[in-house]
């Protein structure tokens, strides 16, 4: 099912971010993974595409496995890095020939020995160019990223939204967010897209920090603002690992509730590869589409 019918059908999503592992012999990590978030009816899984394409079959095996064997809508994530028109089609028809729907287009980070995005011949250098493309060759549906508090490259907030619009005008469906952890950028985000008139659903994406060392990678790659409050009392536990976890999860709680309560039209959690934290969180939240979420054995 197309995750644009779902977020008209039920005004709201549940969904669940993994990653393929690099070495080959943990997909049997990364399944048993999936199969305890599926016991959470997400209404769909993502997973994401490495850098240049170094993921393109894992992604496309993985994705297939969740939507064909699993029975769980799936969400391929796509990037322009390192990859041609022609790279591109070759993604999408294997997609398709999977019978996977929904696709995430970014326009992705440049590989770690390259400082800047440098847009490959042939290739694309802006996401509204991939989704474009993407809508012309087939029929998916398709999400696209949104920063709440600015892409780290865009000069200020203004013009990231003004870069939103046009993918969203080139064809997107739907929004899911780069990680945040003050609601406050989430609502004055969503606040400006809408007088934007920037209409397609807006899913919050939210990344619960279990260690303390977490902190300083995530604000290095997505420049995501750490609350004051929400660091120190970290830094005070940062060593003892259970208090930083239990924080952790109780901090993401009353988050997700904070949106819920607020008319956001999504969750989507960055799991990574992990689910006792995320069924933690999930099932203590009152959430609009609420089932009867049974404990895995």
């Amino acid at each position: 099912m197309k995750i644009k019918n779902m977020l008209l059908k039920d005004g709201f999503t549940l969904s669940f971010e993994v990653f393929p592992p690099k070495r080959e012999g943990s997909l049997e990590s990364l399944y048993l993974t999936i199969q305890n978030l599926v016991t959470l009816e997400p209404h769909f899984i993502s997973v994401t595409y490495g850098a240049g394409g170094s993921t393109r079959d894992k992604t496309v095996k993985i994705a297939s496995t969740i939507k064909n064997e699993v029975g769980t809508e799936v969400l391929a994530h796509l990037t322009c890095v390192q990859a041609t028109r022609e790279d591109i089609v070759g993604v999408l028809n294997d997609l398709k020939n999977e019978n996977i729907e929904n696709v995430l287009a970014l326009r992705g980070d440049p590989p770690q020995e390259e400082k800047v995005f440098i847009k490959t011949a042939g290739g694309f250098g802006y996401a509204n160019e991939l989704v474009e493309f993407i809508k012309a060759h087939d029929n998916f549906s398709i999400g696209v990223a949104g920063y709440p508090e600015g892409h780290i490259e865009a000069p200020d907030l203004d013009t990231d939204i003004a870069n939103l619009k046009r993918k969203v005008d080139a064809g997107a469906d739907f929004i899911i967010t780069q990680l945040f952890f003050n609601n406050d950028d989430f609502y004055r985000f969503r606040d400006r897209a809408t007088a934007q008139k920037i209409a397609v659903p807006i899913i919050a994406g939210i990344f619960p920090i279990f260690n303390y060392k977490q902190i300083a990678k995530m604000v290095a790659l997505s420049g995501a603002k750490i609350p004051s409050r929400f660091h120190d009392k970290i830094y005070k536990i940062s060593d003892k690992n259970e208090e930083v976890e239990k924080y952790g999860i109780e901090y993401a709680i009353v988050q997700s509730e904070h949106l819920l309560g607020n008319d956001v039209s999504g969750l989507h959690f960055y799991c990574m590869n992990k689910s006792d934290h995320i069924s933690q969180i999930v099932r203590d939240l009152s959430l609009p589409t609420q089932k009867n979420v049974t404990t895995p054995e």
